[in-house]
């Protein structure tokens, strides 16, 4: 059993519990409030404040391995727009050397969803895991498969129309692309449904259709790279033509069209914004996007895209949102529970609550104020990270 105490219990979803008491047991919070009892012979991590560990909503960190360069650059398969058969969980390096989860873990995030990248139309299944290193990443998993990467805007027209000039040069092809592999997989799961007790006029096996289905089937939702409000309004165009869910990520031009997303009802993943701006579609970037979203009723969460940014920025950027007028109590909720449930996890994470995964950050000061120090990181009740 551990115990942890902290002068501040900040559970996200139930308040602030002052000297509050958390009792871990087999991974799990057993409790929490301000009267629990320490059992006896148990020495109580202490902190002034307690909260539960990060959620970074998108990032590629183990599978764009830091300070390595081409050998471990695995993100992006560039050999034709459409690979939905492609997973990050096989890029993954889920080893203790690996500079992006180490910075994650160093930081308190303890939970992330890795993405395949922006280079293709469809760029293959996402996965969620926890951040404390293992012998193998499917040891790490928390959800898999999490979304299906879908890009939409410069990316993908410039690694085809431009470097290989091939389709798609333009965003009428991106949208061509991706409805021609929907419809190519509707038919193929309607035919797989109609003669599923006739095997030999089943179709032929098909990696890549198989992929979508679970996308049509509302199991998992696409995960819709896009800068620019024009690419979004096609992407949610492409989704309801075929009954399929969606989040934004990126939404950079998020304030542009924050009352129709909220409309809508697509969640957005905001970021990276601790950044220059080194495309054209990013010439919109600012900090007050985050307020204008949260006054329209959008549901969004904050994100860094490491290694775009430093996944270590992630609080500084939701301190940044707070600065040009988020509330602080959002803020947060976007770096925690909000994420969490924008990747399906927020039974396990997000929150400090009875039966969730004891994960936390046990800090020396306010979690948004940069010169706070993450003392300790706890992940399935183990301590992984003591600060030195």
């Amino acid at each position: 059993m551990l115990a942890i105490i902290g002068k501040k219990v900040n559970t996200i979803t139930g308040g602030i519990i002052k000297n509050g008491v958390i009792l871990v047991e087999d991974g799990k919070i057993k409790e929490i409030g301000p009267d629990v009892k320490v059992p006896d012979g148990i020495k109580p991590l202490k902190a002034k404040y307690v909260m539960p560990g990060l959620v970074e909503a998108h990032c590629h960190i183990g599978i764009w391995e830091e300070k390595i360069g081409w050998a471990g650059s695995d993100g992006n398969e560039m050999t034709e727009p459409a690979t939905p058969h492609m997973r990050a969980l096989d890029g993954i390096k889920a080893n203790a050397d690996e500079s992006g989860l180490e910075a994650a873990l160093h930081e308190g995030i303890t939970t992330a969803q890795v993405l395949p990248g922006s280079a293709n139309v469809i760029g293959g299944f996402g996965v969620v895991i926890k951040t404390a290193p293992k012998t193998t990443v499917d040891q790490m998993v928390l959800r898999n498969p999490s979304g299906m990467k879908i890009a939409f805007g410069e990316n993908p027209r410039r690694v085809y129309g431009v470097d290989k000039k091939v389709m798609p040069s333009t965003r009428m092809g991106i949208a061509g692309v991706l409805r021609e592999n929907l419809q190519k997989a509707k038919n193929y799961m309607e035919k797989k449904e109609r003669h599923a007790d006739d095997p030999e006029k089943m179709p032929e096996l098909d990696l890549r259709l198989e992929a979508l289905i679970p996308v049509l089937k509302k199991e998992i939702p696409f995960r819709a790279h896009a800068h620019r409000a024009d690419d979004v309004v096609t992407a949610i165009r492409i989704c309801e033509e075929f009954d399929v869910e969606m989040s934004w990520e990126h939404a950079t031009e998020g304030h542009r069209i924050a009352d129709y997303i909220a409309e809508k009802k697509i969640p957005a993943v905001w970021g990276p914004s601790l950044m220059s701006r080194p495309k054209w579609e990013m010439r919109e970037l600012g900090y007050d996007t985050p307020r204008i979203m949260y006054e329209a009723g959008v549901k969004f969460a904050i994100q860094t895209d490491a290694p775009g940014s430093t996944i270590r920025f992630l609080p500084i950027c939701a301190a940044l949102s707070v600065k040009e007028g988020l509330p602080y109590d959002y803020a947060l909720k976007a770096i925690t529970i909000i994420p969490a449930e924008i990747l399906g996890v927020d039974g396990r994470v997000g929150s400090l609550e009875v039966g969730k995964d004891a994960d936390l950050r046990l800090l020396s000061g306010d979690p948004l104020d940069y010169m706070t120090k993450c003392q300790k990181v706890i992940i399935d009740g183990e301590v992984v990270h003591s600060l030195k």
